[in-house]
């Protein structure tokens, strides 16, 4: 009972910072980590080494979240050929609908599931949707929180900037 509890005000919480936007420049080392992917691999981010990767963090009941998602799988499509490749994590305990959403959207970017949040929480992600991005070498370079329509051009510079290096 106390876990729901904590659970539920932790999703509303991070609801309400969903709607505020929010984006940083920085350059420390990305934690790596290991998760289930959609296709049932494991897939470690250390594996993406040499590329740059866009770690999206999102949920199924975030709005902008399932907005962004196509927008991702756009950006994921024009870059992939120059080594670049977004990873989408799923931060639901029950990812019965976000496992719709890969299905729906048609994804090809590799979405896992933080299914006890260890990932989002070494992250600490306190906003939905929560996009970080790593550099070829494994830094995280830029980080920006929540989503309206157009941050995606923001992606893409900072990409193009990264994929430059």
């Amino acid at each position: 009972m106390k876990r729901k509890i904590v659970n539920s005000v932790h999703i509303i919480l991070v609801m309400f910072l969903s709607f505020s936007v929010n984006a940083n420049e920085m350059k420390q080392p990305a934690p790596d980590f290991t998760l289930k992917s959609y296709n049932g691999k494991n897939l470690k981010l250390s594996e993406f080494r040499g590329q740059v990767v866009l770690v999206n963090f999102w949920a199924s009941w975030c709005g902008p979240c399932r907005q962004e998602m196509p927008l991702l799988e756009k950006l994921h499509n024009k870059y992939a050929g120059l080594g670049f490749t977004v990873m989408g994590v799923n931060v639901e305990e029950n990812n019965t609908e976000a496992k719709g959403i890969v299905k729906k959207e048609k994804l090809s970017f590799p979405v896992l599931f933080d299914t006890q949040n260890k990932v989002s929480e070494l992250y600490q992600v306190s906003a939905m949707p929560s996009t970080v991005i790593v550099d070829r070498d494994g830094n995280m370079r830029y980080l920006h929180q929540g989503y309206k329509t157009g941050d995606e051009k923001t992606y893409y510079s900072w990409v193009k900037r990264l994929i430059k290096e």
